[in-house]
């Protein structure tokens, strides 16, 4: 299944915001984002990652047209939020944390009835191909109540693709939901996607971003820290582990040598009997395993098995946030 989509911006981009800012009135004024310049490529499923209190639900409130920015520009698939505000909400579709389904109306009701709320024509509405593409079929006519956590989830990103919009954010879209709902509805993201469908994603899950996202943007403090390609973004991880099994006894306390490396103790395979190993975290730009191994023989101990860990999202994330 296909969306009929307006045609696809010149630029190839979905979301384009520059120099972006808000700041909230008050005693204390509080400045939630400053001038972030960002574009959001067509058809990427892009994540946008940060702590709590970073922004990121301000940059989406913008987008939908709920919070005023204070200065700088944005646009929805070629459309300025200030020159035609309702083409561009018209734009974007919106999947909100909070379970906000009226449990007296079925599925199919449900959807329907938001088709009506954006002036979709009867002819021109897509229940029941909404409805298949987030796996609902069967439940259409079945009151909203009796629904699952993770289906009404589901109905929710329906909801918000009534009107047929070519961008869709979904705003912490597993928030409280159990791993095997997590992975039908990371497929049914993937699905939108496929159907053509640019996607927004806002989690506090990293492996969430990382098994997603074509693209990452991070924002802390109401800066943005980095917007690369999830590829690029990982290449910059500075900190590798590698895991030491050894011979023999280690000495307590550890030589100076490893303590300089930041050399610590751990469950290991050694197999001369010993329960111990060591776990190293270096920066592969200034050190290599050989050079570490070399140090760590040098002490008398008998390195017998090595293995590195790949840096994941998460480390990237707490490196670029400060932990």
């Amino acid at each position: 299944m296909t969306q009929p989509f307006i045609r696809t911006p010149e630029d190839a981009i979905a979301i384009r915001a520059s120099n972006l800012q808000k700041t909230y009135a008050g005693t204390v004024p509080k400045t939630a984002l400053h001038d972030v310049s960002l574009d959001i490529p067509v058809g990427c499923i892009f994540g946008l990652l940060g702590p709590n209190g970073a922004g990121k639900s301000t940059f989406i409130n913008i987008l939908a047209g709920t919070v005023v920015k204070t200065g700088g520009m944005v646009s929805v698939w070629g459309t300025d939020i200030d020159g035609n505000p309702r083409q561009a909400r018209a734009n974007i579709g919106i999947v909100p944390q909070e379970l906000n389904i009226d449990a007296y109306f079925t599925p199919r009701e449900t959807l329907e009835m938001q088709a009506g709320l954006f002036g979709v024509p009867a002819s021109e509405r897509r229940s029941d191909a909404l409805l298949e593409l987030v796996g609902l079929s069967e439940q259409a006519h079945t009151y909203a109540r009796r629904l699952s956590g993770g289906m009404r989830r589901r109905l929710l990103v329906a909801k918000a693709m009534v009107h047929s919009p070519p961008v869709l954010v979904l705003d912490e879209p597993t928030a409280g939901v159990d791993v095997a709902l997590r992975q039908q509805l990371w497929d049914n993201v993937r699905a939108l996607n496929a159907a053509g469908v640019t996607i927004i994603l806002t989690t506090h899950y990293l492996e969430e971003a990382e098994a997603l996202c074509d693209q990452i943007a991070i924002l802390d403090r109401g800066q943005l820290i980095t917007n690369k390609s999830k590829a690029d973004l990982m290449a910059t991880a500075s900190r590798k582990e590698i895991h030491l099994g050894v011979r023999g006894t280690i000495p307590d306390p550890l030589p100076d040598e490893l303590v300089q490396l930041g050399a610590h103790l751990t469950g290991g395979s050694g197999t001369g009997g010993n329960t111990n190993g060591l776990v190293i975290r270096f920066d592969p730009n200034k050190m290599n395993a050989a050079q570490i191994i070399a140090i760590v023989n040098a002490t008398g101990i008998t390195v017998d098995d090595v293995t590195t860990a790949e840096p994941d999202l998460e480390d990237v994330f707490l490196e670029m946030t400060s932990g």
